[in-house]
C-alpha cells in the first residue's frame, strides 16, 4: 500500500475491444527530521510506476490528474525490456488492485467531476474508493 501524489497526467492505452491500461507515476515522500545531535536528515522522495487494468484504468482515465493524492494497494512486479539503443532495462511496477482518491473535492472539481456512476463504494466525505474487484459479481 502506498499513499502519494500523481506526478503527471496518466498514460492511457486502449487494446482489445474497449479494454485499456493506465500507467501513473506516483511520488511518495518520507519527511525529513533532525537528529538529537542537530544533524538534519532531508525529505526522501521515491517514484513508483503504477499500472491499472480494466475498470480501474477507466476510472483513472476519467478522474485522476497530476497532483491528485491517491491511496493504492497492489502487487509488485518486475520486468525487463530493451530500450531504443538495445540496452536491457529493468523496471519495477505496482499492479494496482484497489485505489482510493484522497484529494479534496474542491481540487477535483477544478479538473472534472468526481465519480458519479456506481463503481465500487460511493464517495464518503472527501474520498472515493474503487476496486478492480468491483466489476465481478459476488456469488451469493
Amino acid at each position: 500500500m502506498l499513499i502519494g501524489n500523481v506526478g503527471k497526467e496518466p498514460d492511457i492505452h486502449y487494446y482489445d475491444q474497449d479494454q485499456c491500461v493506465a500507467q501513473v507515476r506516483l511520488a511518495t515522500t518520507e519527511r525529513g527530521y533532525t537528529l538529537q545531535n542537530g544533524t538534519q536528515v532531508p525529505d526522501q522522495t521515491d517514484w513508483h510506476n503504477l499500472v491499472f487494468y480494466k475498470g480501474l484504468a477507466k476510472v483513472v482515465e476519467k478522474y485522476v490528474h497530476k497532483g491528485d493524492k491517491l491511496y493504492v494497494e497492489g502487487r509488485i512486479r518486475g520486468r525487463s525490456y530493451d530500450d531504443k539503443k538495445g540496452i536491457q532495462r529493468f523496471i519495477t511496477e505496482i499492479y494496482v488492485d484497489n485505489m482510493e482518491m484522497l484529494s479534496p473535492r474542491s481540487t477535483q472539481s477544478n479538473q472534472g467531476s468526481l465519480v458519479s456512476e456506481p463503481i465500487g463504494q460511493q464517495p464518503t466525505g472527501n474520498t472515493a474508493s474503487v476496486s478492480d474487484d468491483d466489476d465481478q459479481e459476488i456469488p451469493f
